[in-house]
């Protein structure tokens, strides 16, 4: 029988591994073609991706319990919740400031 949590599981796993190849593609492209502001709007994607894995992280510590009961769609409302902080984070400002950090080391290379 299929459980709900290991698809889902699977399939961020998945979505992972597809961030990581187009991100990689998406610095090449931007490195080969010497393009500041792509290389940059890159960096602050990886940076977006970084810190929507350090919130799922931190959100895994929480105990369950409380009002509301810990669901699949609860998850989800919550990884997506999550995605779109992460994302609010990196573009506004300077973020966190390692698309900062990883743009200097890339424009170095």
């Amino acid at each position: 029988m299929l459980n709900i949590n290991n698809i889902i599981n699977q399939a961020n796993i998945q979505k992972s591994q597809s961030n990581t190849l187009n991100l990689k593609r998406k610095i090449d492209k931007a490195y080969t073609k010497q393009d500041d502001k792509e290389l940059m709007k890159v960096c602050r994607e990886f940076e977006s991706v970084f810190t929507h894995m350090l919130l799922k992280q931190m959100r895994s510590t929480i105990p369950d319990g409380g009002l509301v009961e810990k669901t699949a769609a609860r998850e989800l409302f919550e990884d997506m919740y999550d995605q779109e902080i992460a994302k609010s984070v990196s573009e506004k400002g300077q973020g966190i400031g390692l698309a900062k950090i990883l743009y200097e080391q890339l424009k170095r290379r």
